[in-house]
């Protein structure tokens, strides 16, 4: 089983031109898409977040229900659910602006045990940086790590979030002996100021570079550096892209049974390529759609 830590928010996507163009609710959030997008391509997953017990909320559990997601991990509150409100620019890349004062997800508390059969725990985006949850995510990424159990981050930097850079980018090397997997895209990596060889010898075995369509790239601590073009498509917006990438490398990892440090390290310019071609097979088809929809294993191709 592969549990996805993190956020679950809705996403206000405009329907138009101009700041008081129609919003449309989406369901939303880096670790909740990479949930889904894992059930979609038929991992066995368990969810474990906060979620409000509001309209949202309940939308929310039923997307991850319907996708076959365990959500037996997750947490209910009363709060209300966290809002973020979409802009998409004219070539589909997408910010965003947060309502999240007092919403459930910031208020997780580290649970006592994961799901029986937990091969990887995937963690990332406003969860590790909205407190108290914050701590609890990370708490948990620890113990996870000390347990030899394998770990994914996705930084997914929201700055508009981050209070003290300089703090958050301390707390972020702090986290590297405790990950497996770094995925993070370019934009990411030049707002946190690190490389990626740098990055390896902290911690993880490997690090993922996303470059939108033009692709992306993995570093290895063996010194090998393995790339793949975009797929080419019409891009409608690239909310969910990245998280789908990291479901797709989850996913993939898994049916190589490589959900191990040692095991990815023996990977390969072969399986990277083959790897890193399926995400980004993965990727396009959430572009070529509006909002968070990525697809299901019909139709893409391990």
């Amino acid at each position: 089983m592969i549990v996805v830590a993190g956020e679950a928010l809705i996403d206000l996507v405009p329907q138009g031109a101009g700041a008081l163009a129609a919003l449309r609710p989406a369901l939303g959030g880096g670790p909740y898409n990479t949930a889904v997008a894992l059930g979609r391509l038929g991992s066995t997953t368990a969810f474990c977040s906060r979620v409000s017990y509001d309209a949202f909320g309940e939308a929310l559990l039923d997307r991850l229900r319907e996708t076959g997601v365990d959500v037996s991990p997750v947490q209910r509150g009363p709060e209300p659910t966290t809002l973020a409100v979409a802009s998409v620019d004219t070539d589909g890349s997408a910010a965003y602006s947060f309502y999240v004062q007092g919403s459930a997800d910031r208020l997780f508390t580290k649970p006592g045990a994961l799901p029986d059969g937990t091969r990887a725990v995937s963690f990332g985006t406003c969860s590790l940086v909205l407190e108290p949850g914050a701590s609890a995510y990370e708490e948990l990424m620890r113990e996870t790590a000390e347990r030899g159990v394998f770990t994914a981050l996705d930084p997914n930097i929201r700055a508009g979030l981050i209070p003290d850079p300089e703090a958050y980018r301390a707390r972020f090397r702090s986290w590297l002996p405790w990950v497996s997997l770094l995925k993070l895209s370019a934009e990411d990596a030049e707002w946190l100021g690190g490389t990626p060889r740098e990055w390896l010898a902290a911690g993880p075995a490997a690090v993922v570079v996303t470059r939108g369509g033009a692709g992306l790239t993995v570093f290895t601590r063996d010194g090998g550096e393995h790339a793949v073009p975009g797929e080419r498509v019409e891009v409608v917006d690239t909310i969910g892209a990245g998280d789908t990438v990291n479901a797709a490398l989850l996913h993939g990892l898994a049916a190589r049974d490589a959900l191990d440090g040692d095991a990815v390290a023996t990977l390969g310019a072969d399986g990277w390529t083959e790897l890193l071609g399926f995400a980004a097979r993965a990727a396009a088809v959430t572009c070529s759609r509006a909002g968070a929809e990525p697809p299901y294993a019909h139709e893409v191709a391990l």
